[in-house]
C-alpha cells in the first residue's frame, strides 16, 4: 500500500496538471532557502569573526590562512546547518501547497469521492509555523546525536520520518476530518504512516530532488490517506 502510494505521487510529481505548483515551490523554496544562507553568513561574520582577532593578537603572516580555514569550515558549517532547516522549510512550504496538490490529486484519481476542504489560510500557516519549531528541536536532537557513532544517520531518518510522516498525513487527513479525528486515524495507524514518512526523510536526503519533498510528501500522503479510508475507516 505504502509502495503503491509513493508511486503515485512520483507519478504526480510532473503531471501537467500540478506543473504551476511544481515551479512555486521550486521558486519558494531557493529562495526561502537563500534568505537562510545569508542570514547566517551575515550572523557568522558579525558575531563570529570578530573573535579571530581577539584569539589571534597582532597580524602575524598565519593569521590570514587561520581567518581561510576559519571561513572554510564556517562554510561547511552553514551548509549543514541548511541541511537541517530544509526539512523545516519544507514544513512551511506544504503549509502553502498542499491544497493544491491535493485538489488535483483528488479530481484526477478519486472523481467519484467528495473533494476536500481546504484549510483555512490562517489555520494553515499557524499549523505550518508550530510544526516549524517542533521540527528544528527534533532536529537539534538529531544534530547532537550525530556525535554518537552508531547512532547519527539513523537519527536523521528516525527524527525526520516521524515528525514528516505525522505532519503530512494529518494535513491530508484534515480536508476530511477535524484535527482531533485527524490525529485519532494517524495513531490508529502509527506504523504506516511511519514509514510513508521514512519514505519522506529518504526523499529529503537526497540532494537537489529533496526540493520537491513538499510535492511528493503531500501526493504521498493524500493517496495513503485515501487507501487507508478506502480499507473501512468511514470519514467524518
Amino acid at each position: 500500500m505504502i509502495l503503491d502510494a509513493a508511486g503515485l505521487a512520483l507519478r504526480n510529481l510532473f503531471a501537467p496538471e500540478t506543473r504551476s505548483v511544481f515551479w512555486k515551490v521550486i521558486g519558494l523554496t531557493l529562495l526561502v532557502l537563500a534568505g537562510l544562507w545569508f542570514a547566517l553568513r551575515e550572523a557568522f561574520v558579525a558575531y563570529a569573526m570578530p573573535w579571530v582577532d581577539v584569539l589571534v593578537p597582532g597580524t602575524p603572516e598565519w593569521a590570514g590562512w587561520l581567518t581561510f580555514v576559519i571561513g572554510m569550515f564556517a562554510s561547511v558549517g552553514l551548509a549543514l546547518a541548511l541541511a537541517l532547516l530544509l526539512s523545516s522549510v519544507t514544513a512551511i512550504i506544504a503549509g502553502l501547497f498542499l491544497d493544491d496538490v491535493a485538489d488535483v490529486i483528488e479530481k484526477r484519481d478519486y472523481p467519484a469521492d467528495r473533494p476536500g476542504t481546504a484549510m483555512p489560510i490562517g489555520a494553515a500557516i499557524v499549523s505550518s509555523l508550530k510544526f516549524f519549531g517542533i521540527v528544528i528541536v527534533g532536529n537539534i536532537i538529531a544534530l547532537l546525536l550525530l556525535l554518537v557513532p552508531g547512532v547519527n544517520i539513523f537519527a536523521f531518518f528516525l527524527v525526520n520520518g516521524y515528525l514528516l510522516g505525522r505532519e503530512f498525513f494529518e494535513f491530508a487527513a484534515m480536508r476530511f476530518r477535524s484535527p482531533e479525528e485527524a490525529r485519532q486515524l494517524r495513531s490508529r495507524h502509527a506504523g504506516t504512516v511511519f514509514v510513508a514518512g521514512l519514505l519522506i526523510a529518504g526523499f529529503l536526503a537526497i540532494p537537489f530532488v529533496n526540493l520537491l519533498t513538499p510535492l511528493f510528501a503531500a501526493g504521498l500522503m493524500v493517496h495513503l490517506h485515501k487507501m487507508l479510508t478506502r480499507r473501512g475507516v468511514s470519514v467524518a
